[in-house]
């Protein structure tokens, strides 16, 4: 865990690039596809990207650690047209409220707008309360649903213009 990308500062959070197919990663992104299909998405609702397809999108994802436990993880994908879009965001229950998630959409933001992007959108569940208002506190705001997600009723689409 060296060269951070983000030293959050407080409760020593660092945030830095991780690879999906890391044990520990992984165990993550299966407790993102669980948590939603416990609130009642189906599998055609949840939009999950798989390890294989999270290296084929050229996904750059990170984690955040407190100490050496790997507390949350991000990711953003880097796509035509100017945009980003944040990919498998999840930070585990009870890191929630330690500002992990902050850490974690700070340094995606940053890494889009290294990149040439200048907006960052998103897609999230429409159960999905709390992740709406961090995102809303984030400066994303409701967009029209785009891409995979035109057709989807549980859909929230969300999006931010970078500078």
């Amino acid at each position: 865990m060296s060269d951070p990308v983000t030293d959050a500062g407080s409760g020593g959070l660092q945030v830095l690039p991780v690879e999906p197919r890391d044990a520990e990663v992984g165990r993550l992104l299966e407790a993102l596809t669980a948590e939603l299909a416990e609130g009642g998405y189906s599998d055609e609702e949840t939009f999950g990207y798989s390890v294989e397809q999270l290296e084929a999108g050229g996904v750059h994802l990170v984690g955040a650690y407190a100490g050496d436990v790997l507390v949350g993880v991000g990711g953003v994908e880097l796509q035509d047209g100017g945009a980003a879009e944040l990919k498998r965001f999840y930070v585990r229950p009870a890191h929630r409220g330690s500002g992990a998630a902050d850490a974690i959409i700070t340094t995606l933001v940053a890494y889009a707008h290294d990149a040439g992007r200048r907006v960052v959108r998103l897609e999230t569940g429409d159960k999905q309360h709390a992740a709406i208002r961090f995102y809303a506190r984030h400066g994303f705001e409701h967009i029209d649903r785009f891409g995979p997600y035109v057709h989807s009723a549980t859909s929230v689409c969300m999006a931010r213009t970078i500078h």
